[in-house]
């Protein structure tokens, strides 16, 4: 993923208003960001738990989807997979988080919604630059480019559904 400014990144939220967007909190070390290995900038809001935020390229632009963690998250001894990269995780490491759709069917209470790593960090276990806590990555035949490939693929029908 190229670099992203913070006025390009807040222009980029398609689920949520524009004074939404100037409010939400970026990350401290934007500029630090490992952009070349990522396939989507995602963190969460230390301020408010339960919400985090995903921006990455698409067509050309740069898209940001506004994510909610479901209320009831599973017990501490389940083990939950990643829909994305298909990491697993021990505990919340996992999370169900939701997107209001963009547009007329999320101002109607639409939402669609993905298990993905609580921390976002998808790209950086993909590619072995982050260990999860006590879970792992699936043994493949898969090389790293092809995993990172099927990521994207999966990354993009999750925003065709936010977008739709």
């Amino acid at each position: 993923m190229k670099p992203a400014s913070e006025q390009e990144i807040r222009a980029s939220f398609v689920n949520c208003s524009k004074g939404e967007a100037k409010r939400l909190p970026l990350p401290r070390d934007l500029t630090e960001q490992p952009w070349d290995d990522l396939d989507f900038l995602g963190w969460r809001d230390s301020g408010a738990p339960d919400r985090g935020y995903l921006v990455t390229e698409r067509g050309g632009a740069i898209v940001g989807v506004a994510l909610r963690l479901a209320a009831k998250q599973r017990g501490h001894l389940h083990r939950g997979m990643c829909s994305l990269c298909l990491t697993t995780h021990p505990g919340s490491g996992v999370s169900l988080m939701t997107a209001r759709r963009a547009g007329q069917a999320g101002r109607d209470s639409n939402s669609v919604g993905v298990y993905v790593c609580s921390d976002l960090a998808c790209s950086l276990y993909v590619r072995g630059r982050k260990t999860p806590d006590l879970g792992g990555r699936l043994e493949e035949s898969l090389t790293v480019e092809e995993q990172v490939d099927r990521t994207r693929a999966r990354l993009s029908a999750f925003l065709d559904k936010v977008m739709a």
